[in-house]
């Protein structure tokens, strides 16, 4: 699970900053979206995710504009030609405004699209971050089955996977992205439960192990990179319960061949939400979906950002089931977002909890805590 509504609250409320300034130079874009709507109940026009009906793809790969919101989400662990470690991480979102009168305008819109890029730096443990924002107007921003763009940035579908290519003047990715096993359906067929209201759940898959290969610019100069990454589609609309307050979410490669995803939903005590869940993927691509009750979480180490807020970038985490005690240690701590929207996203190794020896890598999310410091 993505995004925590503290976040979506901040994003819809730069995008309607936007939006003003776009209607005060006669941008015709409409601003039917109610903040007051996004962080409550999704307006009844919106669809909902009630009970599992399954996917279909190509067709699921492409936008879902019947929902409130929708993301695709790449990240992923590289090493280049001097076996130096790079992380990065592309995100396309998209909001949907509450829908209105047809539109009269080819200028006009019916959704908002954001998206994230960022690399890190292990070398010299930098963080690069960009961001932009577009409206699905003019062809600006969209996504078909073959195709998820924002301008010049873009993802291709392929035979045998995606071809990632965005720049900005610091930093850009072109990279080759190939499945080495099939797609995970999250929960029950896809159907993700967050909460004990109707609709409180989403659609939600993952290409959980991606061949990575291709090249990574660093200023003016281009690295050849292979690694390692993952994707996560999800869309809804009301998805998260008003008790969950952020969430801990880890996707992980281990060098066994399994791959390892859990979110922890956070309550406002702190303690998880019962919708807390996960999935372990076995080498042969079989897929163990985890309850709340099939592992634990425990922080180890936080860090202090310059703003003052602290952020739990140590952990454990263990399932008994599956004989793993796993730790969490940041490839470097400073791999925050800092746009805007505040978050810690960033690459990750994994350790073997008793002896400390490397096991994996993988990303680690964490979302909510750009609030008054937690206690330690």
């Amino acid at each position: 699970m993505r995004r925590d509504l503290l976040i979506i609250a901040l994003v819809v409320a730069i995008l309607l900053a936007w939006l003003g300034w776009q209607t005060r130079q006669n941008d015709p874009v409409r601003t039917t979206i109610s903040l007051a709507a996004v962080l409550g109940e999704a307006p009844d026009i919106f669809k909902r995710v009630i009970t599992p009906t399954g996917l279909r793809f190509p067709s699921d790969h492409g936008s879902h504009p019947g929902y409130r919101s929708e993301w695709w989400y790449f990240t992923g662990n590289l090493e280049d030609d001097r076996q130096q470690r790079l992380g990065f991480q592309f995100t396309l979102f998209r909001f949907g405004l509450e829908p209105g009168p047809p539109l009269e305008s080819e200028w006009q819109a019916n959704h908002l699209w954001m998206a994230h890029m960022a690399l890190s730096d292990g070398s010299q443990q930098r963080f690069f971050q960009t961001e932009r924002f577009s409206r699905d107007a003019l062809g600006l921003a969209g996504a078909t089955p073959d195709r998820w763009w924002i301008r010049d940035w873009t993802v291709d579908r392929k035979d045998d996977g995606w071809t990632l290519r965005a720049e900005t003047d610091e930093f850009g990715l072109d990279l080759e992205l190939r499945p080495t096993r099939d797609l995970v359906l999250q929960g029950d067929q896809g159907y993700s439960r967050k909460g004990p209201e109707p609709g409180n759940a989403s659609r939600y898959y993952s290409a959980t192990r991606l061949q990575t290969s291709g090249r990574v610019r660093l200023n003016a100069h281009w690295r050849e990179v292979s690694g390692l990454s993952w994707l996560d589609r999800e869309w809804g609309s009301g998805q998260l319960s008003e008790t969950v307050t952020g969430w801990d979410w880890f996707a992980l490669h281990l060098d066994d061949g399994r791959d390892l995803m859990i979110y922890r939903l956070r309550q406002p005590d702190g303690s998880a939400s019962d919708y807390s869940a996960g999935t372990l993927v076995a080498e042969d691509g079989s897929a163990r979906m985890l309850g709340a009750n099939d592992f634990s979480t425990r922080v180890t180490r936080w860090w202090r950002d310059p703003t003052g807020h602290q952020w739990p970038v140590g952990w454990e985490i263990e399932i008994p089931q599956a004989e793993l005690r796993l730790a969490i240690r940041t490839l470097f701590d400073h791999q925050l977002w800092e746009q805007s929207v505040r978050y810690w996203e960033g690459a990750i190794d994994v350790l073997d909890a008793n002896t400390g020896q490397k096991l994996g890598h993988g990303y680690m999310e964490l979302s909510g805590y750009a609030e008054p410091p937690p206690p330690r």
